[in-house]
C-alpha cells in the first residue's frame, strides 16, 4: 500500500489543531506511520480502530506517533470497515496434501473472525506478480506461504508493505527474520527406514521428493542416516527421482522393479508417490507386502482405505496450518513468535503394507 493509495487515504491524514497539515511531515498515512512504527498497516489500522487484539507496547509505540502527527481518523460508514484477511499461498493447489493445510488454517482463522484467500502461483513469476497486485488491493494482514518460492523483489515488497509472512515447508533457507513451520522430516525419514530394517529388508529402495525442497533432502537424510546406523552401505541404484505425485511414485518403481536385483522395501517420501508404486507393483502381479514392503510419508485420509491400508510417516498437515494461522496473527499484532523456527513432531503409523522380506519369513 503506497502513501497515494485509496485505502491509505481512507483511514485519515495528519492535521494541526487549526485544520491544517504540518509544515514539517504535510499528510501522513498510516503506512508511512507503520513504516516508523516497525508494524503492519493492518496493525496500525487495528489501534486507529480501538480494536484490542494489539499487544500494549506496540498500541503505545503506534499511538505516541499518532499524536506527534496529529492523526485524525476520517469517519467511515459501518458498511466500509474491511474484514480481517489473510493469503494463503501455495505453489499448486492439486494434492490432499494442499487440502489438509488448508483445513487446518480454515479452522483457526474462522474461530478468530479472519477470513482466508487461497491462491496457487505454480512457480511462475507472471502468477506471482498478479498475486502482489491482488494482495496490495485486498490489503491483507498477514500472509502464510506454503512450498512457494517468491521472487526477492517480491519478498521486498512485502516488507516495504509491512505484511508479516510465515512460510510453511520453505523450499530453502529463508530470511532470517521470516518464522518458518515445518515438521521432522529428517527423523520420519529415519523412522520410516528403521521399521523396515527391524523387518529384516536389507535392499530397501527410495522414491525421493524434488530436491530444491528442504523436506525432500531431510527425508533422503534420514534414510541415509538409518542405512548407515545398521552398517549398509547406502547403494544409489536404489534412489530414483520423484515430485510427490502418484506418476512419479509409479514411474519410481517401475526403474526399481527393472533392476537386476529389484529391492525388498519401498520407502517413498510421499503418500501419492506410494500410492503409484503400489500400482506399479499391482501391474507386474506382484503383492503388497508379501513381494514387496511399501511405507509413505504424510498419513493422508485416503491411505486408510487404499489395499492394503498403507503404513506411513504421520506428519502433521492440518496443525502446521493452524500453527501458522496463529504465528502471522501474533505478528499482526505487532508481536514475535516464541521461536522462529518450528518443527513439529512426525510419527510412524504401521499398517498393512509392511511385513518381513520373504527370506525371513
Amino acid at each position: 500500500m503506497t502513501a497515494d493509495d485509496p485505502a491509505a487515504r481512507a483511514e485519515g491524514t495528519a492535521v494541526t489543531a487549526e485544520g491544517t497539515a504540518p509544515a514539517v511531515t504535510g499528510k501522513v498515512t498510516i503506512t508511512e506511520i507503520a513504516r516508523r512504527a516497525g508494524v503492519s498497516v493492518p496493525t496500525v489500522s487495528r489501534v486507529v480502530n480501538g480494536r484490542s487484539d494489539v499487544s500494549p507496547r506496540t498500541r503505545a509505540r503506534v499511538e505516541e506517533l499518532l499524536r506527534e502527527h496529529g492523526y485524525r481518523k476520517r469517519p467511515t460508514a459501518p458498511s466500509a470497515t474491511r474484514a480481517a484477511l489473510l493469503d494463503l499461498v501455495f505453489n499448486d493447489l492439486d494434492s490432499p496434501w494442499a487440502v489438509e493445510i488448508i483445513r487446518g488454517v480454515e479452522e483457526v482463522a474462522h474461530a478468530a473472525g479472519v477470513g482466508t484467500v487461497v491462491s496457487a502461483i505454480h512457480g511462475r513469476s507472471g502468477d506471482a506478480r498478479e498475486w502482489m497486485r491482488n494482495l496490495r488491493a485486498r490489503a491483507s494482514d498477514g500472509v502464510i506461504l506454503v512450498t512457494s518460492a517468491l521472487e526477492p523483489t517480491l519478498h521486498e515488497q512485502l516488507r516495504i508493505l509491512s505484511v508479516p509472512l510465515v512460510v510453511v515447508d520453505p523450499m530453502g533457507s529463508p530470511a532470517l527474520d521470516t518464522p518458518t513451520i515445518g515438521a521432522a522430516n529428517w527423523s520420519g525419514g529415519l523412522a520410516a527406514t528403521q521399521h523396515l530394517l527391524a523387518l529384516g529388508h536389507r535392499r530397501i529402495g527410495l522414491i525421493a521428493g524434488p530436491p530444491r525442497l528442504l523436506c525432500s533432502r531431510a527425508r533422503h537424510d534420514g534414510y541415509r542416516a538409518a542405512l548407515e546406523a545398521a552398517g549398509l552401505c547406502v547403494d544409489e541404484t536404489l534412489v530414483v527421482p520423484g515430485d510427490f505425485h502418484p506418476e512419479s511414485g509409479f514411474t519410481g518403481c517401475t526403474a526399481l522393479l527393472d533392476l537386476p536385483e529389484p529391492p525388498t522395501a519401498l520407502f517413498a517420501a510421499s503418500d501419492q508417490m506410494a500410492l503409484g508404486a503400489i500400482e506399479a507393483l499391482r501391474r507386474r502381479g506382484l503383492r503388497v507386502p508379501e513381494d514387496m514392503s511399501v511405507v509413505g510419508f504424510d498419513d493422508l485420509p485416503e491411505v486408510r482405505w487404499s489395499a492394503p491400508p498403507l503404513t506411513t510417516v504421520r506428519q502433521p498437515l492440518a496443525d502446521m496450518g493452524k500453527l501458522a494461522v496463529r504465528t502471522v496473527l501474533r505478528l499482526a499484532r505487532g508481536e514475535r513468535p516464541d521461536s522462529p523456527r518450528v518443527e513439529l513432531g512426525t510419527e510412524l503409523v504401521v499398517r498393512s503394507s509392511t511385513a518381513p522380506p520373504r527370506s525371513a519369513s
